[in-house]
């Protein structure tokens, strides 16, 4: 019984995420031969789930009636999934006047007790919120955000098999 509880447990965890997301990176890399082909093919908002849209206008149409994801290409999807995963794997790296610049914006104005939310640093000494709270919120963000990409991964792989018409690869 122990080891049911383990493995529920297990299953969702931010390791199992970050590891289901490097390996669908890692099959979509593989299955990728060509990535050039993926230039100016539209990724439709249906395969995409319905976060992550970056118009408020109203998007195109395609011809099988889908709705176009207006923003990025399967191209640029692409080389975003590789470069998330590769700051997953080899971590983020930033110059120091981009950090700070970055620092700034994240700043909340409120007057006496305004928040650093870079560092999580009251700018005042006041004592920080819940640590605790702060973590689990972010932990579950960090979840939901992988799981989304994890998917996006998989629809790119599925939907380069379909424009290249190799369906039943290794199925």
């Amino acid at each position: 019984m122990m080891q049911i509880c383990d493995s529920y447990s297990q299953k969702h965890s931010l390791f199992n995420a970050m590891n289901r997301f490097i390996g669908a990176v890692n099959n979509m890399d593989q299955t990728v031969m060509v990535p050039s082909l993926l230039r100016d093919v539209p990724l439709l908002l249906e395969e995409l789930d319905s976060g992550g849209g970056c118009a408020e206008r109203e998007p195109p149409r395609s011809p099988n009636g889908g709705t176009y994801y207006s923003c990025r290409d399967m191209y640029s999807h692409y080389l975003l999934l590789k470069s998330i995963r590769n700051d997953i794997e080899w971590g983020v790296l930033q110059q120091a006047a981009e950090e700070a610049a970055g620092r700034k914006k994240d700043k909340l104005s409120g007057g006496a007790g305004s928040v650093d939310i870079s560092r999580g640093i009251a700018e005042d000494g006041e004592v920080e919120e819940d640590l605790e709270k702060q973590f689990h919120y972010h932990l579950s963000g960090l979840h939901t955000v992988l799981s989304k990409l994890t998917r996006k991964a998989n629809v790119l792989t599925n939907r380069y098999k379909e424009e290249i018409g190799a369906n039943n690869w290794g199925h």
